[in-house]
């Protein structure tokens, strides 16, 4: 997710939700998850998913997180989502769009054509979670959760390329390089060709993890935006560098800088209306070697977030007005440069599709695990699947284990949010209940088998969602 996707554990935060999270102190590897669910009107019990493919999966997620990758740099997590795909059966083509993207395709006889997205790049973050399993790349860490969303997508698979004899179809697993610098999702479409070269699908799916409690999902309602649309910009600064002694030589780009970022504070205030939610963030600033020296340029980059493609424009141009008039006040030898390096539109899940897969959900997980979101100002480049018109479904995966969820509950530390150092998804509960969620959902948009039932949890020996063994 190119942004935090912060939740409040004071309950204000996007989603409101109960303590629905499984306490592993006394959770057990063996049981069955109690989950009480309506399938066709129809009580029934969901088992857990096969030891076997946990293990696995748990293996891939933990592998993942030790090793992570930034944008642009997946070739070792490509690799990693590549080999899975193949051994279940999945024809996988590489380079899609250039860099690391791939796509794998399982066809099973005629019917719809399902897409599966996860991500696989990381951030640079250093990690501080202290876990066994922690970063061993310095500086950078999966502190979105895209490893959580990998294994997710490979547990699904497997699911249903055992379960071939209950569905009809098309899978597609797309591996998007690039999503935290919005980049990755149209050089697979445009540059990739996609959908010109696999089909387009009939649905594309994806899920993201979020600080919520581990085992829930959260969608948002029915025509409401999930995710605002975002617009990513560098700005460089010119001034004219000298001794740190003789200020009077020089145009200081620093200063120049700091005005800049004082005066796109409020920006949103006087561009949006009150009601209407957008945000503005500098996250960088580079200018610079020693103290002793004016250097010649400063550099920021800046992210602008809303829900409307017109007040993005709107902060856009007020953002390049206030870096042109603090270059003029201070008497700039050139003109800035702002220049647009990544553009994504709000996340809007598709109504029907949208509300057909939380039925699903709640069939297979429980309805009580399955909460409303309301928007957030994070941001996904997801959206660009939805080209030519392609219905999207996507939804939040908790990731936040009981006694941390409690913890913050009662006024103690908050929840360490996306991209926090301190993010750490708690994968035993988080992930079955991923895998669950995704395979469930693909089977909403297949055709029914000749054994299956397209509105069932996911095939295998014993059914739907568990808690992966440790």
């Amino acid at each position: 997710m190119g942004a935090d996707a912060g939740v409040g554990a004071d309950g204000d935060g996007p989603v409101a939700a109960g303590e629905h999270a499984t306490d592993d102190r006394h959770a057990t590897d063996d049981g069955p998850v109690a989950a009480d669910r309506e399938v066709r009107g129809q009580a029934r019990r969901a088992g857990p998913l096969p030891r076997p493919l946990l293990r696995a999966a748990l293996g891939l997620y933990l592998d993942l997180h030790a090793h992570p990758e930034l944008s642009g740099h997946e070739h070792r997590t490509a690799d990693l989502l590549a080999g899975w795909l193949a051994e279940h059966g999945l024809t996988v083509t590489r380079a899609v769009g250039g860099g690391h993207g791939l796509v794998g395709v399982l066809r099973n006889g005629s019917g719809p054509t399902v897409l599966l997205r996860t991500e696989l790049d990381a951030l640079p973050v250093t990690e501080a979670t202290g876990l066994p399993y922690a970063s061993e790349v310095p500086g950078v860490m999966h502190a979105c959760g895209h490893d959580l969303h990998i294994a997710a997508v490979a547990g699904a698979v497997a699911l249903l390329a055992a379960s071939r004899d209950t569905w009809r179809g098309t899978l597609l697993v797309v591996g998007q390089p690039a999503e935290e610098t919005l980049s990755g999702a149209r050089s697979m479409l445009a540059d990739g060709r996609l959908y010109e070269r696999f089909g387009t699908p009939d649905a594309a799916l994806a899920q993201h993890a979020a600080p919520l409690p581990a085992g829930t999902l959260a969608h948002a309602p029915g025509g409401a935006p999930l995710m605002a649309g975002s617009i990513a910009a560098e700005v460089t600064l010119y001034g004219r560098g000298g001794h740190a002694a003789t200020p009077h030589l020089t145009v200081d780009p620093v200063l120049m800088a700091a005005a800049t970022v004082l005066g796109l504070q409020p920006v949103v205030a006087r561009e949006t209306a009150p009601a209407e939610q957008a945000v503005l963030t500098v996250g960088s600033v580079r200018a610079g070697e020693r103290g002793n020296i004016t250097p010649d340029t400063a550099e920021l980059s800046l992210t602008a977030r809303a829900f409307t493609d017109s007040a993005l424009d709107r902060l856009l141009a007020a953002a390049e007005r206030v870096v042109r008039a603090q270059a003029a006040a201070s008497g700039a030898p050139r003109e800035p440069v702002l220049t647009v390096t990544a553009r994504s539109p709000a996340l809007l899940p598709d109504p029907a599709l949208t509300e057909a897969v939380r039925r699903a959900h709640a069939a297979a997980l429980g309805a009580d695990r399955v909460l409303a979101a309301a928007p957030t100002t994070a941001t996904e480049d997801f959206p660009h699947f939805a080209a030519g018109g392609v219905p999207t479904a996507y939804w939040l995966l908790g990731t936040t284990g009981v006694r941390e969820w409690r913890a913050a509950r009662s006024g103690g530390e908050p929840v360490p949010p996306n991209h926090a150092p301190g993010f750490a998804p708690d994968a035993r509960t988080a992930l079955p209940a991923g895998i669950t969620a995704m395979a469930v959902a693909a089977r909403q948009v297949l055709a029914t088998g000749p054994a299956g039932d397209a509105a069932s949890p996911p095939a295998g020996p014993d059914g739907g969602g568990g808690e992966a063994p440790s």
